[in-house]
């Protein structure tokens, strides 16, 4: 269990932003689904849920998510069903239990690049921008190579445009994180291919995205692009899968994702 000392509920962002700079023990509250399960003392807790950020809105270039949005929200948004494949929706809805998709926040979930997240590699192989209130907007990508001081992530922005996607994943059981996950998209000739739970954050197969986009795609530049991926990303080890294991299970799932994306339409 966490404790906190002081609670702070700002009505406009400006305010959030003032208190989480103006402390160094102070910490942003999202759904507190992973704090629930450490042990921390935070001086200073700012709850967001004031400022009206718990939305998904159809706009005429993007589909915007507010950063409280809930990954419950994702999973039953009619718009994110039907865009995509469904690819977003699909990957929440193998987080453990509703109860617990009712409370974890998109906002919280990306700004901490968790590398066990079955939400960031989709985004990522999407064209996903985010909004950091001081940092200004920026694709998903540049932030989460790049260290940032203190920021609020605001709101996502996802193009819309006829990019197919798919999601892969491997777990131990229905209700662990995964030890490893992939998502594969396409977008006319154009593919992406992204490896998540390595157990690092999710990173794009440049290399191996390159080996398929712009020319026929055949096995044998499937299993080579498959093959590229596993090549090109590293591989750690932790308690749910070693490193060799990661990099052998990479071919297999970039392999599904590839397939599964070729007949959509």
């Amino acid at each position: 269990m966490f404790t906190i000392r002081d609670l702070v509920q700002p009505r406009t962002i400006e305010e959030a932003y003032q208190a989480l700079v103006g402390n160094s023990s102070s910490t942003l509250l999202g759904g507190c689904a992973f704090l629930r399960l450490g042990s921390q003392k935070i001086g200073t807790a700012i709850d967001l849920s004031k400022l009206n950020l718990d939305y998904i809105k159809e706009q005429p270039a993007y589909i915007e998510i507010g950063a409280m949005a809930t990954f419950r929200d994702v999973e039953t948004n009619p718009v994110l069903m039907q865009i995509f494949n469904g690819v977003l929706p699909r990957s929440v809805s193998y987080v453990m239990g509703v109860q617990f998709r009712n409370i974890i926040t998109v906002g919280a979930t990306v700004y901490a690049k968790y590398g066990f997240s079955d939400l960031i590699t989709p985004l990522l192989a999407l064209d996903t921008e985010v909004e950091l209130y001081q940092g200004g907007r920026m694709s998903l990508e540049k932030f989460l190579d790049n260290s940032y001081s203190k920021d609020i992530l605001t709101r996502i922005f996802i193009k819309k445009n006829e990019r197919k996607a798919v999601y892969q994943n491997l777990r131990n059981s229905a209700t662990d994180y995964p030890i490893l996950n992939a998502a594969v998209s396409k977008l006319n000739d154009q593919w992406r291919i992204v490896v998540g739970a390595r157990p690092q954050r999710a990173k794009v197969a440049t290399k191996a995205s390159a080996e398929l986009s712009g020319g026929n795609v055949s096995m044998e530049t499937i299993d080579h692009a498959a093959n590229l991926a596993a090549e090109e990303l590293s591989f750690g080890t932790n308690m749910r899968g070693t490193e060799e294991y990661r990099k052998a299970m990479c071919r297999v799932l970039v392999k599904r994702a590839i397939m599964e994306v070729l007949p959509c339409r």
